[in-house]
């Protein structure tokens, strides 16, 4: 039951974020996977970023690899903010906010 409350509760508290695999910098596209060279080429220079730490990641073989997380912010555009969370040097989660 406490799952349950939690998991509508979860969904209810931030309605109007929401993930996309996409960002438009004027007539210019992003996907997930591009690197910040590129996105900073299309979209410019963020607003803000911020250092989110180190994620260790194990591979097939056992092999652990560190990657630096950092989180680029744009906008306001149309009210809305724009997250772009990158690991490793490439984009991985695009979110945005009023």
């Amino acid at each position: 039951m406490h799952y349950f409350i939690l998991a509508l509760l979860m969904l209810s508290l931030s309605p109007e974020s929401y993930a996309s695999s996409t960002f438009r910098c004027n007539s210019k596209l992003v996907s997930l996977g591009a690197d910040s060279y590129e996105v900073r080429d299309k979209c410019g220079t963020p607003i803000s970023s911020e250092d989110q730490g180190v994620k260790r990641v194990i591979n097939q073989y056992g092999h652990t690899h560190e990657l630096y997380i950092e989180e680029w912010v744009y906008g306001p555009k149309g009210g809305m903010y724009y997250f772009l969370r990158f690991e490793g040097g490439y984009l991985t989660k695009i979110s945005s906010s009023r």
